[in-house]
């Protein structure tokens, strides 16, 4: 037998791949469109004008286009498979000796080529842009605060200047509130002298105000240097914490981060004895991609070789939304019960990959039967 590539390889590769990546044009300048629309509503705050929205929802293309790819792949193959048997060019192929297994190989190596470039993505340019555009968005809405890649979220009130390396709004018995952690406070006086640094463990904000706890507060005169340690410290500041949670939740949304900055997240969060499952779920989100995709597409496979031959175009576009829509309601379920229960999460992503590879050898011994 003569090695992978041969000429039907290279057929139902190039008829897979240009259905995939129609699809995939298709589905993301979709997703785009409605983002654009939304991020309308957001034009005129602050000096955020229409083309700062174009150049957002721009930034954002890598990050999208990796979430669409997925369903973009199952809808294309089927789309792809389609095509080739209502021309009955796999029924040539079948009649010449090609395998059912053969002609899956076949769809399956273009498509992992493909998803290895989306998980390049996902780890470099994606975080990147999506991270670009935050900072140009929270910048253009508030004069007060920016965004650093590295060194978190920076505001500035008078002459105290804030810097947080993480923050989310958190809730508990209807009573919601901004915490921000590893906050450090730098307060100069009127000369524009550093007065003090004062490096808190956690700052909140609630209805009766700013509360700092773990404080470390260092005083700096003209000759002499001194600390205090203090639990807790009112800070009286006119922050607008509403804005701080906005700027925040873009920062740190692990869904758009990459494996390194998600696994450092819940190293951070473990070591201070803070909830990490959200950045377990993205992280191991992230490592079984190619697993989701490849089961997909092989799920999807047999029927090409029976109810797609006298199918239409709207029967495989039908029965590709079924697929995608079907295992993303799946793994969501089962992702959600993860969060509940807490069991692990690797056991999550891999139960419906599992189960779709468990229909797809049913299917095809259903139809070599």
């Amino acid at each position: 037998m003569r090695p992978f590539p041969k000429l039907h390889d290279l057929l139902v590769a190039r008829v897979v791949v240009g259905t995939v990546l129609l699809t995939w044009a298709v589905l993301t300048g979709l997703d785009m469109v409605l983002a654009m629309v939304d991020e309308l509503r957001s034009v005129g705050q602050g000096s955020y004008r229409v083309f700062d929205a174009v150049t957002y929802v721009a930034h954002t293309l890598p990050r999208r286009a990796y979430m669409m790819f997925p369903t973009a792949a199952v809808i294309g193959s089927l789309m792809g498979l389609g095509q080739l048997a209502a021309s009955s060019e796999l029924t040539a192929l079948r009649a010449l000796g090609v395998s059912r297994k053969r002609l899956s190989v076949s769809v399956a190596l273009p498509l992992l080529v493909l998803t290895g470039l989306m998980m390049v993505n996902a780890e470099t340019l994606g975080p990147w842009a999506q991270r670009s555009a935050d900072m140009m968005k929270s910048a253009a809405r508030s004069n007060d605060m920016i965004v650093a890649q590295y060194s978190g979220l920076w505001a500035r009130e008078g002459e105290t200047f804030l810097n947080a390396q993480a923050g989310r709004e958190r809730s508990e018995g209807g009573d919601t509130w901004l915490e921000l952690n590893d906050v450090r406070l730098f307060e100069f006086d009127a000369d524009g002298r550093l007065a003090s640094v004062a490096h808190a463990k956690i700052a909140e904000h609630r209805t009766s105000g700013w509360l700092l706890r773990g404080v470390r507060r260092t005083y700096f005169d003209e000759r002499a240097v001194a600390q205090a340690d203090v639990d807790e410290e009112r800070w009286d500041s006119s922050l607008d914490a509403a804005a701080l949670a906005a700027n925040a939740s873009n920062i740190w949304r692990p869904r758009y981060m990459s494996s390194a900055e998600l696994k450092e997240g819940i190293d951070y969060r473990k070591r201070n004895q803070l909830d990490a499952s959200e950045f377990e779920e993205y992280y191991w989100g992230h490592w079984f991609y190619p697993l989701n995709v490849l089961a997909l597409c092989l799920a999807a496979i047999p029927f090409a070789f029976g109810s797609l031959r006298s199918g239409g175009l709207g029967r495989r576009l039908f029965i590709g939304v079924v697929f995608a829509l079907g295992f993303w309601l799946l793994q969501t379920q089962v992702v959600k019960l993860a969060a509940v229960y807490s069991f692990d999460y690797r056991i999550a992503y891999l139960v419906p990959p599992l189960i779709m590879l468990t229909v797809s050898w049913l299917l095809f011994r259903k139809r070599s039967g």
